[in-house]
């Protein structure tokens, strides 16, 4: 049996107060296993990137628990928190947030600087397929290339987890696929447990597991027995 490396209780989240208060997350209850490649699926409003935030250390919930491994990150302070995100964790997003004036090889170095653990820049960007690319700007990457960067950006922290928000969003189906490709490795190769929020139904069948969102909570939660290979996804 895997280990938990995920665990909420009632977790619950609202915006707002009175009449005009949003409940965005509504007392979920949900494990998540440690290595897995876990797709949160449901459409947008659905409370899958509240999660994502809430345990991976960017907002705070509003009632209940989520406990990474055996820390409460609900009881934390905000340096704590801050050491969390810093040791344990890379973020990757539909959209790059690389810094213009800096080459693929500059934009991943930022992290490395304050790394627990860091790996090389460059062994990163060659992980992600860009070892001829290291001294390019993201103005002379494609979008699929500056994606890439943004994941060997966050896999050279040697994170824990890896969180996916929407990263295939702004990627065409060949392109989508080899990002997702890139994260089939980090899980493979580095044993990192990855979680991708998306509303692609597709994407779902390269997962370990499908945890299907809709109004704030956990609606299903399907084990994947025949998972298949981003190439074989039918986009």
């Amino acid at each position: 049996m895997k280990k938990n490396i995920f665990s909420t209780k009632g977790l619950t989240k609202v915006y707002g107060e009175g009449r005009s208060a949003v409940h965005a997350l509504r007392g979920v209850d949900l494990d998540i296993s440690e290595g897995e490649i876990v797709v949160l699926l449901g459409p947008s409003g659905s409370g899958k990137s509240t999660l994502l935030n809430i345990i991976g250390g960017l907002d705070r919930a509003t009632e209940g628990d989520a406990f990474f491994q055996d820390q409460n990150l609900c009881e934390m302070t905000d340096k704590q928190l801050t050491r969390y995100r810093r040791d344990y964790v890379g973020f990757v997003f539909q959209f790059y947030n690389l810094m213009p004036s800096l080459t693929a090889h500059e934009n991943v170095e930022l992290v490395t600087e304050i790394a627990r653990d860091p790996m090389d820049p460059d062994e990163a960007l060659a992980m992600v397929g860009l070892r001829e690319r290291v001294d390019h700007f993201p103005a002379q990457l494609s979008g699929g290339e500056q994606q890439r960067v943004a994941i060997a950006r966050a896999v050279a922290k040697n994170p824990t987890v890896l969180f996916c928000d929407e990263p295939t969003g702004a990627l065409d189906s060949m392109t989508g696929r080899a990002v997702l490709n890139v994260l089939k490795d980090v899980n493979e190769k580095l044993g990192a447990t990855v979680l991708i929020v998306t509303h692609a139904a597709s994407q779902a069948a390269m997962a370990d597991r499908v945890i299907h969102f809709a109004d704030g909570n956990v609606r299903e939660v399907v084990v994947n027995k025949n998972k298949l290979t981003p190439e074989e996804i039918d986009w």
